[in-house]
């Protein structure tokens, strides 16, 4: 299963958006808003070995489509970007900035308890989709955020890897997503979550 958002029409497809939206969809030159909270730039991002990032502008509103297990929670006050490799290689920043800390921190506990279900939601949507996943542990910036990885083989033998993460900073909760055709051994873990530590002091 090459898991890739544009595709998506079924239950089989949703799932394919761990790696979310493909690369030739992602414009090669933008400029990010000058609005806070930030988002991730290019270079940011885990390196690709053999291709540059490109990003997509920053875009106001949920996006399309949502991306599996942290999708259904997002609220229409979200604003997100897409990036892409030349390869399938891709990732996405969401951030929802809410009116206090307290609905932030309990926003940021509803994405950590999605994602910590998501392979079992997963395979329940699909039974032809085998899904694992890993917490990676949490990490000390601002308010703190979490790791996840999300693995998926279908039926007809497609492998695909995925990175989430939440953190908050005050009033803004993103989530960070990176994925790519593989296994967890494929992962750039370290990697990831030093761009979730970029993302997250880079809120304000």
């Amino acid at each position: 299963m090459q898991i890739r958002d544009r595709g998506i029409r079924t239950t089989v497809a949703a799932l394919a958006a761990v790696a979310g939206v493909a690369a030739a969809a992602v414009p090669a030159a933008a400029t990010p808003a000058s609005d806070t909270p930030r988002f991730l730039e290019p270079a940011e991002l885990p390196p690709h070995p053999t291709s540059p990032w490109y990003a997509g502008p920053v875009t106001a509103g949920q996006p399309d489509p949502l991306p599996i297990c942290v999708g259904d929670a997002l609220p229409s006050i979200s604003t997100h970007r897409d990036y892409g490799t030349e390869y399938d290689t891709n990732a996405q920043q969401i951030t929802v900035e809410e009116r206090s800390e307290q609905r932030a921190k309990d926003f940021a506990a509803l994405l950590r308890k999605d994602l910590a279900g998501c392979a079992k939601k997963l395979m329940r949507q699909d039974p032809d989709i085998t899904a694992t996943q890993k917490y990676y542990g949490r990490l000390n910036v601002e308010e703190g955020a979490d790791v996840y990885g999300i693995h998926t083989v279908s039926a007809w033998g497609s492998s695909d890897i995925g990175l989430f993460s939440v953190g908050r900073d005050g009033t803004a909760v993103t989530v960070v997503r990176w994925a790519q055709m593989g296994t967890f051994q494929h992962a750039q873990v370290a990697d990831f979550k030093a761009t979730t530590v970029t993302a997250v002091n880079k809120l304000y």
